[in-house]
């Protein structure tokens, strides 16, 4: 725009603070001030000339975007901090010379790939339900499977009264009481494959995100992280219908 302003959610967002979603979030709770007033939905903001906070810290726009992959191990929450003092991801990431927040999440149980970045369209994109980008999770479940059950995950069911999209399940290892599953989502509901599993009457054992997209969690240590190849993040933004953008 001519004026130089932009919504402050896109602000936000390009900054490295969270998703656009995420920035919404915390511009309604009232935790982000323009020139020390609290922000409603829909200012905008000059970056040149305006102060923006999020909870009493400056924000600065950053020039360089970062993309890494962490191997999140079970008991961490996705969250950069946390009010209950609960172990969060932000711990795992300290190192990382930048501020990054989380695409999308795993719950606490749950453990695998998980993607951090400082580029919001990035993450709005690649968690956008309309571009069902693929995950794929290594599923144990117990005590066995039926061929009804696989159906049932295959096709949808309906949780929290909305059917899920067609998922792809195959079957890795079956010993007695306890079977492994390759499951790909192509949406990300919350707690979507442990309330699927629930519903045909599936107990989870372990389930661990393996893939988003074509890349790969690899030989990655439970705890550690890397960046993300260029490579990588060309094919990621290709699957969320994103452009790599020039520098």
């Amino acid at each position: 725009m001519t004026d130089g302003k932009v919504r402050l959610q896109k602000f936000l967002a390009e900054s490295g603070v969270a998703s656009r979603r995420k920035s919404e979030e915390l511009i309604e709770s009232g935790k982000v001030k323009v020139n020390g007033r609290v922000a409603s939905i829909g200012d905008k903001v000059n970056p040149k000339k305006d102060t923006v906070t999020v909870n009493s810290k400056k924000i600065i726009k950053q020039k360089e975007n970062t993309y890494i992959v962490l191997h999140k191990p079970r008991g961490f929450i996705t969250t950069m901090s946390d009010e209950m003092d609960r172990k969060c991801v932000a711990e795992l990431i300290k190192d990382v010379k930048v501020r990054v927040f989380p695409v999308g999440r795993l719950d606490r149980d749950s453990e695998g790939m998980l993607i951090f970045t400082n580029d919001g369209e990035f993450a709005n994109a690649l968690t956008h339900p309309t571009k069902h980008v693929p995950k794929t999770y290594r599923v144990t479940v117990r005590p066995s499977i039926t061929e009804d059950q696989l159906t049932a995950l295959t096709e949808g069911i309906i949780i929290d009264d909305r059917k899920t999209a067609p998922a792809e399940v195959h079957v890795v290892t079956k010993e007695e009481n306890r079977v492994v599953l390759e499951i790909i989502l192509y949406e990300g509901r919350n707690r979507q494959i442990r309330k699927m599993c629930e519903e045909v009457g599936l107990e989870v054992a372990r389930l661990k995100r393996t893939a988003i997209g074509s890349i790969k969690l690899g030989m990655l240590k439970q705890g550690a992280w890397r960046h993300l190849t260029d490579d990588e993040v060309r094919k990621l933004m290709l699957a969320a219908g994103m452009e790599r953008k020039k520098k």
